[in-house]
């Protein structure tokens, strides 16, 4: 329980960073929205596959892509079928979990 509540917030407030300063989410990528098969048929062709994926609450999903290559995509997806690439990067690694029980 307590981890989940520490997820959601930490989901939120990235997300709420990259919206309350848009100097950082601006230097990344533009705000693009549309329909998520869509968005995830173009990430397809740049070979960019769901790496991590959140729930902010019941309607919303965060969702990151990631190529071999580095590159990454973070999305925000709602249950009506509309995604929106909040931010894009690059040097995207990925770290193997801990061995053990999730709490």
């Amino acid at each position: 329980m307590k981890r989940t509540i520490l997820y959601r917030l930490m989901a939120t407030a990235l997300v709420a960073s990259a919206i309350l300063y848009p100097g950082v989410a601006a230097s990344q990528a533009a705000v693009a929205c549309a329909k998520r098969v869509d968005i995830v048929a173009f990430l397809g062709h740049l070979s960019e596959k769901l790496s991590a994926v959140g729930k902010l609450d019941p309607n919303t999903i965060v969702e990151i892509y990631a190529a071999e290559s580095g590159n990454w995509t973070m999305m925000v997806s709602d249950v009506s079928g509309r995604s929106c690439i909040i931010l894009r990067g690059d040097t995207w690694e990925s770290i193997p979990a801990l061995p053990g029980s999730k709490a």
